[in-house]
């Protein structure tokens, strides 16, 4: 797996895994949306930490700076 991930993206996942937690445990999203929301937050997260998207790979989007070489 290549990283195709930068920083400012993988701060963003990290920052909304953290808000749909939030929202999650402290009640004001419930039910089925809230789960899909805390759902979503573990990939994010996930993703985030071994900086490499799926879904980025198909369409050959690449948010990390150039390798010098």
């Amino acid at each position: 797996m290549k990283k195709n991930m930068g920083s400012a993206d993988r701060v963003v996942r990290v920052l909304l895994a953290v808000l749909f937690a939030i929202l999650y445990f402290t009640g004001t999203v419930t039910g089925t949306f809230g789960l899909v929301l805390l759902v979503l937050g573990g990939i994010f997260l996930l993703t985030s930490l071994v900086s490499f998207c799926p879904l980025y790979a198909p369409f050959g989007i690449r948010t990390c700076p150039a390798n010098k070489g």
